[in-house]
């Protein structure tokens, strides 16, 4: 199985210039964690207070809710914490079982999509090859995401695809994950549900947790789905083409893309650097002759034309 091509930080950088991505604080990863859940209890409160805000609120929840799932991504790659225990316990009690995912269970798929990213072995291969679709199609998805449709196979259908893996290859083995992750997803989402109860909402976790996580979250995750990857050219056989960044302006990155994950190329190309570095990287991968050869997107309704432009 051919792995997907490689480049090294020397091929690019002099040890000097590359020292800086190689240095990590150890609070930074905590305190993405912190920041994305006191997001969301904001959100929360302030759907709450003002019930008007909830259709905001719903939106911001959703996202921060994929803010979780990249927090676990991060953490696949041990970028929380340099005390690896630290770093399991945070990526997966606090960012991916609360959407159920289990970090266990992601970090070898994940490593693996990484090895083999876009070749035929590619575990997420199936979330790519489609594109383009027509307008029309990419409009179905994202109203199945909307209504609850997406939520319902993952967290019901997969479930029982997750006992018979391998035989249904129009399954990525991300969502496969998921169905493993029910049964702690439904511990921890019980202790929301008990936390607003006894806070005088229950009614919050519903429409303020719940509802993002069947609806906005799902879309979102989808979006950065297509915008990693699809419709790149010549991605399976140039390292700086293997993914996409979408330059992202301040409502993308609070509605569709929190922590720096529009900048998936650069993730590829050197995938240890810390999520919070990665803008630097860019610009200094940018700067090389050989950046210029990067698929950089102007922003993620340019990539949703692209990805659309089927026939």
């Amino acid at each position: 199985m051919p792995a997907a091509p490689r480049v090294r930080p020397s091929d690019l950088f002099t040890p000097d210039e590359w020292a800086p991505f190689q240095t990590r604080r150890a609070w930074v990863g905590p305190l993405l964690v912190l920041h994305c859940w006191g997001v969301i209890l904001l959100a929360v409160a302030a759907g709450v207070l003002w019930p008007i805000l909830i259709p905001l609120c719903v939106a911001v929840i959703g996202t921060r809710q994929l803010g979780l799932a990249i927090l676990m991504h991060e953490a696949a790659h041990g970028g929380l914490s340099s005390n690896r225990r630290l770093n399991d316990v945070l990526g997966h009690w606090f960012c991916a079982v609360p959407v159920g995912a289990s970090l266990a269970l992601y970090r070898p798929y994940h490593l693996s999509h990484h090895k083999y990213a876009q070749q035929a072995e590619d575990p997420d291969l199936v979330l790519s090859a489609p594109f383009p679709v027509t307008r029309a199609s990419l409009r179905r998805k994202i109203v199945r995401d909307l209504t609850g449709q997406t939520f319902f196979k993952q967290r019901v259908l997969y479930l029982f695809a997750a006992f018979r893996r391998g035989r249904d290859e129009d399954i990525a083995e991300g969502a496969v994950v998921t169905g493993r992750s029910v049964a702690p997803f439904l511990l921890v989402n019980a202790a929301l549900l008990a936390a607003a109860v006894l806070a005088g909402v229950w009614w919050a976790y519903f429409v303020l947790w719940l509802l993002p996580l069947a609806t906005w979250f799902p879309m979102v995750t989808r979006l950065r789905n297509i915008a990693e990857h699809a419709c790149v050219e010549g991605s399976a056989t140039d390292a700086f083409r293997a993914a996409r960044t979408t330059r992202a302006s301040w409502w993308e990155r609070a509605f569709i893309a929190p922590y720096w994950v529009n900048f998936h190329a650069e993730h590829h190309l050197f995938m240890h650097v810390p999520c919070w570095k990665l803008p630097a990287l860019h610009r200094a991968v940018r700067a090389k002759p050989q950046g210029e050869r990067m698929e950089v997107a102007g922003g993620y309704l340019s990539v949703l034309r692209q990805a659309s432009a089927g026939t």
